[in-house]
């Protein structure tokens, strides 16, 4: 069974500025320790202004593997890609994060989204030691559905077990997603949560009778403490 620490942020830039914070220390305790760290990242628009923060600070970035959860199965450039919204976050020219060795979920460029699937999951066993592999860093976020990266519920994708990535679709796409062993094989996981309509999400996440069919982001069960770092919209009445 996960256990949960809630932090509240005071407001968007408060949580921007803690989930930064965090980031950087987790990749700091691993560069600590071995050669490289390895952190993976969610998309969507709560934590963007953290990666906007963090790749301002000034770390070993050149050491620094950086990989996305999930992606749409969208060309690079798409308004939805993941892989574009972090290349103007935390990978932004000019900024010290521009350093750091961003491995991009590869999409369009192959030839259905199986093969992407088979091709992220070459590429996070090359880098990341362990099976499943162990990233240092694991940030997710919460959909008000109750799914993360791309385990939606209702779907195949939650069930995988055996594969370290597979095919999520929700919300008209196909999408490549880190499985729930990968998930929970994290040094460390943090949620970032934000806004009023997932309270009930952040409810479901936290209730211990509630089932990871019905909310598959209760099927990230790592060893250590899960940070939930939430505001107070999200995590109102908690």
């Amino acid at each position: 069974m996960a256990s949960y620490r809630i932090e509240r942020a005071r407001d968007p830039q408060d949580l921007a500025l803690r989930a930064s914070e965090y980031i950087a220390t987790a990749i700091q305790l691993a560069l600590d320790q071995r050669d490289r760290a390895q952190i993976a990242l969610s998309g969507g628009t709560t934590p963007s202004p953290a990666y906007q923060l963090l790749g301002q600070q000034h770390l070993p970035w050149n050491r620094v593997d950086v990989f996305l959860g999930d992606e749409r199965w969208v060309s690079a450039d798409d308004a939805s890609s993941n892989a574009r919204m972090l290349r103007s976050t935390l990978l932004q020219p000019g900024e010290p994060g521009a350093a750091a060795c961003f491995h991009p979920v590869p999409t369009v460029e192959l030839p259905s989204a199986e093969a992407s699937a088979e091709a992220f999951a070459e590429l996070i066993a090359k880098h990341c030691s362990g099976e499943p592999p162990i990233f240092d860093m694991m940030v997710l976020g919460l959909g008000d559905d109750g799914h993360t990266a791309s385990l939606f519920p209702g779907t195949e994708a939650p069930d995988v077990r055996d594969r370290w990535t597979t095919i999520g679709r929700g919300k008209g796409l196909e999408r490549i997603t880190l499985t729930a062993p990968v998930l929970s094989a994290s040094r460390t996981v943090m949620f970032l949560v934000s806004g009023v309509n997932k309270q009930e999400a952040l409810r479901r996440l936290l209730d211990p009778a509630e089932s990871a069919q019905r909310t598959p982001a209760k099927l990230v069960q790592p060893e250590a403490e899960i940070i939930v770092l939430t505001d107070e919209a999200a995590s109102e009445g908690l």
